[in-house]
């Protein structure tokens, strides 16, 4: 009797959890109904629910009509298409990397296709709505081909974050110089960039939905090869699965679902990270929703009540008005980095920190000519930063104009050049000892103000400056000390340990970014291109007065590096020897890190963002120098100052007239860096 049970309870199984399945995902498709039902009834217009009733109905007058067929109804399947193919490439992507933070934000697919979008801008031609797609979708594969390749297959969170976060801001830089460089061209595109579903009538929608059926079949085909590849690579080969083609024909799909989304709405963050992780809880539960043929398509309606939930949330808070202004990718990235943040606090991370660099102790002689060699390159680019521009100078110019007999011209040149020189100097030297505190304290050579969302706290806080108030430096530096609480607090609970200390960063470097692009959508139009050209690392317009907060921070933090460098050898070592030797390791670590976040601080409001700078320059120094501080952080300075500085001068020159910042130019030479790291350290 028993033996008759069992067997009839192990039949009743697969008919229950086929049962659950299907609950669940009639739960959710009425869900999406009734968001949809109430995000149009949402809007400007004075038009609720019975005249929305009407229209459908063919009952309305003609403006009522209007506004519910021409807007209303196209932004709301616009949001649920969006929500499908983002939610079902997040689940195929990390099906097939077997990595949870796999999404088109995190292998950087979205950047890629705002990168070749805006191209297309640039160049002038008109390429059709669907032509279009295909340019988002060429940018958006080599993008996710390039961060798969270098995090590699299985390797950890870790790894896919820091390489699409380090490639996204690569391309990202180079977006928003074409921004900067083709205002006239690229109008408009910088807030489509935030993502909105917003549309003006169905022709969009009906040129990206047969996009995204193909995506959304192709994936469903290749269900039970990417099941099978959960199993593992041999053992999907034992099933006779072509494990490679398998892995890059789910790619493929995955990122044309992107470009669709991407070419319908611009890139709305991590929808397609959120909507597979809310899926796995139910997985748990109910085992149908583990196989891809039906989780996919679960994670597109979670990604469609995802979007259509913030639209509808979004609207309900802000004034009609305003909200028409806010893309619905700020809200949803700002959801995307809470849920990092609480990721990171959840994730159970058993590894130490990286091992630091093999052990090497260049002579005493070849510090100082290592010194040296710096001190002349500086002083060398110094002297061209001075001399080129705009206006090309003499050396006589210069030593007029320091002695007050100088004509007008050469003194108005260089009373407004000498200035940026300074801040460019100052700012990358500033960049380079932050980083190598940062790196010290947490035993991370991966690493950084910038990366560890030091340097968007205070960027936010400098596009405040921009668009509402002046003073500058005390809003920089408060943005900057709220972001690096939180980062650095919650990292500490767990020993500033590299998964947990990473995804804080990258989650809060995600909201800030969200809220800096909400501050520029909505000030005043005229501001948006003096805070762009900020958050580009410009110098431009800086005066002596700008530098002075930097001069001095920059000053005491060499004193306290030099005076407290043995203390700084000892906490980047391990947590036992300094305790043993008396070291007060919490203090000592709090110290320095309140150092490197004035320092990032003090920079960004000098020079505004430059990224990698604090990364690039400590690691440089100790392959020429090795491990101690008290030959790491001259180099590292000399380095971050000569970097900066001939950035500076480069943007200022290559394509004179115009003007890149320097946080661009730094960004396409630290991201590749960055990436080379990755490779030389891959197992």
């Amino acid at each position: 009797m028993a033996v008759i049970s069992k067997s009839v309870v192990g039949r009743d199984r697969p008919a229950a959890a086929t049962t659950g399945t299907v609950a669940v995902t009639a739960g959710l498709v009425l869900l999406v109904l009734v968001l949809a039902v109430v995000d149009i009834t949402q809007g400007t217009a004075d038009v609720g629910a019975s005249e929305v009733r009407d229209a459908l109905l063919g009952r309305a007058d003609a403006g009522d009509s209007s506004v519910v067929i021409a807007s209303r109804l196209p932004r709301m399947v616009a949001g649920i298409l969006v929500g499908l193919a983002l939610g079902a490439a997040g689940a195929a992507l990390q099906s097939v990397s077997r990595n949870v933070l796999a999404a088109p934000d995190t292998l950087a697919v979205n950047a890629g296709s705002y990168l070749a979008l805006g191209l297309v801008a640039v160049t002038g031609v008109s390429l059709p709505f669907l032509a279009s797609s295909g340019a988002a979708f060429v940018g958006g594969l080599a993008a996710a081909a390039v961060v798969l390749g270098l995090s590699g297959l299985g390797k950890g969170t870790v790894r896919l974050v820091l390489a699409g976060s380090a490639l996204m801001l690569g391309l990202n830089a180079v977006t928003e110089a074409l921004l900067l460089l083709f205002p006239q061209k690229t109008e408009g595109l910088y807030r489509w960039g935030q993502g909105g579903i917003g549309q003006n009538g169905f022709d969009g929608v009906q040129q990206m939905l047969p996009v995204v059926v193909a995506g959304l079949l192709g994936l469903l085909l290749l269900g039970r090869r990417v099941d099978a590849l959960g199993l593992g690579d041999d053992a999907a080969r034992g099933l006779g699965v072509p494990v490679r083609g398998t892995r890059v024909t789910a790619v493929v799909f995955a990122t044309l679902l992107s470009a669709a989304a991407v070419t319908l709405a611009g890139p709305i963050g991590f929808v397609g990270l959120c909507a597979p992780a809310l899926v796995r809880p139910l997985a748990r539960r109910f085992r149908g929703l583990t196989r891809s043929r039906t989780g996919m398509p679960v994670a597109g309606l979670v990604g469609a009540a995802l979007i259509l939930g913030a639209d509808v949330l979004l609207r309900a808070v802000v004034p009609a008005d305003l909200a028409v202004e806010v893309p619905t990718g700020v809200v949803t990235t700002v959801v995307g980095s809470v849920f990092l943040v609480v990721m990171a606090l959840r994730t159970r991370d058993t590894d130490a920190a990286e091992a630091p660099d093999r052990l090497r102790i260049p002579g005493r002689t070849a510090f100082l000519v290592t010194v040296a060699v710096l001190v002349v390159a500086l002083f060398a680019v110094v002297v061209g930063a001075v001399l080129l521009g705009d206006a090309k100078l003499l050396l006589g110019d210069v030593v007029n104009w320091t002695q007050g007999r100088s004509g007008r011209v050469v003194t108005y040149v260089l009373d407004a050049r000498v200035p940026r020189v300074l801040a460019a100097l100052l700012a990358g030297a500033a960049l380079a000892l932050s980083g190598t505190l940062v790196q010290a304290v947490t035993r991370n050579p991966l690493a950084e103000p910038g990366i560890l969302g030091v340097t968007g706290g205070a960027g936010l806080g400098a596009v405040l400056v921009v668009t509402t108030v002046t003073a500058a430096s005390s809003w920089v530096i408060a943005g900057a000390a709220a972001a690096s609480s939180l980062v650095f607090g919650l990292a500490a609970r767990g020993g500033f340990r590299q998964n947990r200390l990473v995804l804080l960063g990258m989650g809060v470097f995600a909201g800030t970014t969200a809220l800096i692009s909400l501050v520029i959508v909505v000030s005043d139009p005229f501001d948006t291109t003096r805070a762009l050209t900020w958050l580009s690392g410009s110098t431009y317009g800086r005066n002596m007065p700008d530098v002075l907060p930097v001069t001095v921070v920059l000053a005491g933090a060499l004193v306290w590096s030099a005076v407290r460098r043995r203390e700084l050898d000892l906490v980047a070592l391990d947590d036992n020897t300094p305790r043993l030797l008396g070291l007060r390791l919490t203090r000592a670590r709090l110290g320095f890190l309140v150092a490197a976040v004035l320092l990032a601080a003090s920079a960004v409001a000098a020079a505004g963002l430059i990224g990698f700078v604090g990364l690039v320059a400590p690691h440089a120094a100790r392959a020429l120098v090795g491990r101690r501080h008290a030959r790491v952080v001259p180099v590292a300075v000399l380095l971050g100052a000569i970097l900066v500085t001939l950035a500076d001068l480069l943007g200022r020159t290559v394509i004179a007239p115009a003007q890149l910042g320097a946080g661009l130019m730094t960004a396409v030479i630290g991201a590749p860096y960055f990436l080379y790291l990755l490779v030389r350290t891959r197992r």
